[in-house]
């Protein structure tokens, strides 16, 4: 079974919140679940699987700015700053730094608890260094 990370991290690229689904699920399922527990802040970073009206929508009521790039099908072209997307890196990284930790990067744990509660222990560690 495979399972995706979604991660929810601040400028600094310390990991906040956290969510786990199955694989083969939409990236949407994982905005959806992190929506409620945004922090407060001017704008959001996400890449091209988070690009959906309804989360742009509630970003906006939110009176969060989004910089997500629009889905090559869509049809109406979306504007975002491409200098500020570069800076998405920072979750790259952050992600990179949880696989340092060799329980999580190779999925040991089979059970979705397990695996979540390996990369929880990593993301605390990783937020106080």
């Amino acid at each position: 079974m495979n399972t995706k990370l979604h991660a929810i991290c601040d400028s600094q690229g310390r990991p906040l919140n956290l969510f786990v689904t199955a694989g083969p699920v939409s990236d949407y399922i994982g905005a959806r679940a992190l929506l409620g527990s945004l922090p407060k802040v001017d704008w959001l970073q996400g890449d091209r699987g988070y690009d959906a009206d309804w989360f742009r929508d509630a970003l906006k009521d939110n009176g969060i700015r989004a910089w997500i790039p629009g889905r090559k099908q869509r049809k109406t072209p979306v504007k975002y700053d491409k200098r500020r997307y570069k800076r998405r890196n920072r979750i790259e990284i952050m992600f990179g730094r949880l696989k340092d930790w060799r329980r999580g990067a190779t999925r040991y744990d089979r059970c979705p608890k397990g695996f979540r509660s390996a990369i929880a222990l990593a993301a605390t560690v990783i937020y106080w260094l």
